[in-house]
């Protein structure tokens, strides 16, 4: 498509926007003077749907009127409520229903996830991850590699950029396997990089990590509800979330995990347990020897809590409705016109360091300021843009194909510009 720069170009674009009535199943946060603020922060907190007090609602009075008994009584009973959410959750990763489940947090699903799939031996005592990680991330796979007795700063190594560059390049990683290959235990990279907002080759990956003996997982914080992951397809070993992002669950909600169908029923696999992982058939005879389930849920600890699962449940309604594929089609073209708009203004002072092309990136735009003080941000957040800045240089911005508009791009691009 050719884009215009107007204003009237954006609320045409709007106007032609088969998806555009999703935004008002969202609350829009206000700006100081009552108008709706242009919300580009959905890389870390998703709007809250409308419909996510009424389902949480629904359980509050059954549990009011029902206590212990809503486990099998109420309107959505609480004890299979998470294989409410598998479907849908699956169909937006990419995986099988046994390959996914709800659960926990992120780190603590990464870290069970580690336990399994991280079994240093011999040589082959390495994790490799990309280089500006998510420091949660990297705090939690040097502190497996410590708890194996080794020093993560030689047994932690870094897939980097080369010099001048932002994003790291595949045939670097190929590079890497092929000097190390012998010595690396486990890959571990975000699949989209939350400074960059780079998205990776998880097949690529995957497919050269498992040549090279290690195993391969994936960190899909920034890219559930945002990209195309396949992670069946992927042949990644396993894979963690949050929900609290692109899907749109709240504040430290709980995350999602992939185990692929390849492990889904090896009990050789070392893993942490808890009941809710147990057969369920045999669950609450309470004297039986552990017996996990089939697939990701054989990975569950304890049994899930239900106001945070009733609050992903009313955004993965809204998926459902919308059809994940609709929304990645919405999300290039939204992303590819806040580009167009950014590259139309003036001077050298912001640039994009995320990749160009649409299969590389989901919907986040990362803009390095030249000579950053954090002045721009803020004089920018002053007129109503909630967006994301991260040091040294970095303003984020996430038009999300759920709630987010044509229009929004456009005023976003214009307060800058006048800041500027």
């Amino acid at each position: 498509m050719i884009f215009k720069i107007g204003r009237d170009f954006a609320l045409e674009l709007d106007r032609e926007d088969s998806l555009s009535r999703f935004r008002e199943s969202f609350f829009i946060p206000k700006h100081t003077d009552g108008t709706e603020s242009i919300y580009l922060c959905g890389n870390s907190l998703g709007l809250q749907p409308r419909q996510t007090k009424a389902y949480l609602n629904q359980e509050l009075d059954d549990w009011a009127r029902l206590g212990v008994e809503g486990h099998f009584h109420a309107a959505n009973p609480w004890m299979p409520y998470h294989e409410i959410l598998t479907e849908t959750t699956a169909h937006v990763v990419g995986a099988k229903a046994h390959e996914v489940v709800i659960m926990n947090t992120l780190t603590t699903n990464l870290h069970l996830m580690m336990v399994s799939f991280y079994q240093p031996k011999g040589k082959r005592t390495k994790i490799i991850i990309e280089a500006d990680a998510f420091p949660s991330d990297r705090y939690a796979v040097a502190s497996q590699v410590q708890f194996h007795g080794y020093d993560d700063k030689e047994h932690l190594i870094e897939w980097t950029p080369r010099a001048g560059e932002h994003t790291p390049r595949i045939e670097d990683l190929e590079k890497l396997l092929k000097e190390q290959g012998d010595s690396i235990a486990l890959i571990m990279v975000g699949a989209v990089n939350y400074y960059t907002g780079q998205f990776f080759d998880l097949k690529k990956i995957a497919s050269i990590g498992h040549a090279a003996g290690a195993m391969v997982g994936f960190d899909c914080a920034h890219g559930a509800g945002n990209v195309d992951l396949e992670l069946h397809d992927s042949g990644a070993d396993f894979a963690v979330w949050c929900t609290y992002k692109y899907m749109n669950s709240g504040p430290g909600s709980l995350g999602g995990c992939f185990v692929h169908e390849r492990h889904a029923n090896n009990k050789d696999l070392p893993r942490f347990t808890g009941w809710w992982g147990h057969n369920k058939d045999t669950r609450f005879k309470m004297r039986d020897d552990f017996e996990p389930i089939y697939g990701a849920e054989g990975w569950q600890l304890s049994n899930p809590p239900i106001l945070s699962m009733v609050a992903i449940r009313a955004s993965l309604d809204l998926f459902a409705q919308a059809g994940f594929k609709n929304l990645r089609e919405k999300s290039i073209q939204l992303t590819s016109y806040l580009e167009y708009l950014v590259g139309e203004l003036d001077g050298d002072r912001i640039s994009v360091i995320t990749p160009s092309t649409p299969k590389d990136r989901g919907c986040q735009l990362s803009l390095a300021v030249k000579n950053a003080d954090k002045s721009l941000f803020d004089a920018i957040t002053a007129k109503g843009v909630i967006a994301d800045w991260r040091e040294p240089d970095v303003i984020r911005v996430a038009p999300v194909p759920l709630y987010n508009n044509y229009e929004d791009c456009w005023r976003f691009v214009d307060v800058l510009k006048s800041e500027l």
